[in-house]
């Protein structure tokens, strides 16, 4: 296993936007701070949700905790899966606000779902990245991957991409 670079969650979100709001039903990651009591077992963690909203034309992808090179496979797999259900202009949300950390291993199923979200005909991608400082090269996968034929917004919170994907 590859390390990569280390991601922190963000002290909180914003409680009661939208999207928080929307989260409870479908597209929340858990959030519970890790304890030695309350910390999910291996078998319990699930480091790459899915969410489809047909009806919205939307997608969620959340990569949570420890996301190894096999999970963000998985993922990458789900992602093809489902991505059908869509229609060309949807919206994407990449959520990383639960991310603890990510092996650089990962990329190439990183570049799979941003190739497969472009050849769905993705509108707008909006990735809530925390700490941008800590990136394994989302940036710069963008740009190759997307060529400049979609629309990237980066956002710090969940409240800022709400706004985003309301635009």
């Amino acid at each position: 296993m590859t390390t990569g670079a280390l991601f922190l969650r963000p002290a909180g979100g914003e409680p009661g936007s939208a999207i928080d709001r929307m989260a409870l039903a479908a597209y929340a990651l858990p959030k519970i701070v890790p304890t030695e009591s309350n910390a999910p077992s291996a078998k319990e963690k699930q480091a790459v949700v899915i969410a489809i909203d047909a009806a919205r034309n939307f997608v969620r992808v959340g990569f949570a905790w420890d996301v190894s090179a096999a999970k963000a496979k998985a993922g990458a797999a789900e992602v093809e899966r489902r991505l059908p259900q869509l229609r060309a202009g949807f919206s994407a949300l990449v959520d990383l606000t639960e991310l603890q950390s990510m092996d650089l291993d990962c990329v190439p199923s990183i570049a799979r779902i941003m190739d497969l979200f472009k050849a769905h005909g993705v509108g707008l991608v909006v990735r809530v990245d925390p700490d941008p400082a800590k990136d394994i090269g989302f940036n710069i996968l963008s740009v190759i991957h997307y060529r400049g034929k979609v629309r990237v917004v980066i956002c710090n919170t969940i409240a800022e991409a709400e706004r985003a994907l309301k635009k």
